[in-house]
């Protein structure tokens, strides 16, 4: 009997009760950490990746072709289901369509789309714009077409028009993306616990919602978000920002000439990244003596 796939695992989850606690990876090392840490699913963060994997902004820089090699990496370092940030589709519906296909192949259980204009900005940030309700539509379309047409994962569908056309176009949008075959529903920036509890009533699909440290959503208790109705709870930077923080006390005490404190033992990661498993495999195919 098969193993059941990324795709499946995610509808499992979803199917149980309770609100899944999503931290973000940026690639596979720390992919690896959420799955060691106990969490059942992740969320591959546009943001970090652009941040980590070019040192440049999430402003639509970084490439299909990039992404996909990124959460190819990603997904083989890990057994838990991750979603993947596919952006806007990298073009019209046929590039959609092409997207949602790479990003099956490459091992992801869901693959987000957006209604944003390209090249996209990160939603807590300046200068967002999205397409027209049509355009908006298409992509999603086009993605459940990839989908029903045999790429075996889920989409999720995300607006950022609560920014740019105000809550009632957003909400609007969330439910004619779920009309037309979405698994899940992700409305960007609400600003209010009242907008939050009016999208999740807005939908009977799954509904994320995006945890930014600093953004323009309340941050609030996985209980409290369970309680308004969402399913999924994302922490997009959570670990990237953890990581910039411990460097940068790490080289600011190298800078000033003392060991750096708080640091891991060589041992255990060693163990984080592997060798004791390499070490294992290793033997069966050990020259006898």
């Amino acid at each position: 009997m098969s193993s059941p796939s990324p795709a499946d695992k995610l509808r499992a989850l979803l199917a149980e009760p309770g609100l899944l606690v999503t931290p973000a990876c940026y690639d596979a090392l720390s992919a690896r950490m959420i799955e060691r840490a106990g969490f059942r699913l992740s969320f591959m963060s546009g943001f970090a990746v652009s941040a980590a994997r070019l040192g440049l902004p999430d402003t639509g820089l970084i490439s299909y072709a990039e992404m996909v090699e990124q959460g190819r990496n990603i997904c083989s370092a890990v057994s838990i289901p991750v979603i993947g940030d596919a952006d806007t589709g990298y073009g019209n519906a046929l590039n959609v369509k092409r997207t949602i296909r790479g990003y099956a192949q490459a091992g992801f259980a869901c693959a987000m789309i957006e209604d944003q204009v390209a090249p996209k900005r990160c939603g807590h940030t300046r200068g967002k714009q999205v397409v027209g309700r049509d355009e908006a539509l298409s992509r999603i379309r086009a993605a459940v077409d990839a989908r029903d047409e045999g790429a075996d994962i889920l989409i999720m569908a995300r607006t950022d028009a609560r920014a740019t056309d105000g809550f009632d176009e957003a909400l609007w949008r969330v439910r004619a993306f779920a009309d037309a075959g979405a698994d899940i529903v992700f409305l960007e920036a609400p600003r209010t616990e009242d907008e939050m509890r009016a999208f999740c009533a807005g939908t009977a699909k799954p509904a994320m919602a995006n945890m930014v440290e600093g953004g323009d959503t309340p941050v609030l208790p996985p209980r409290r978000l369970e309680e308004l109705g969402f399913k999924v709870a994302a922490y997009p930077l959570t670990l990237m920002n953890a990581s910039l923080a411990a460097m940068q006390r790490a080289l600011g005490a190298l800078k000033a000439g003392d060991p750096p404190e708080g640091l891991l033992d060589f041992a255990e990661i060693r163990d984080i990244v592997g060798f004791p498993d390499y070490y294992d495999a290793e033997k069966k195919y050990a020259a006898k003596e």
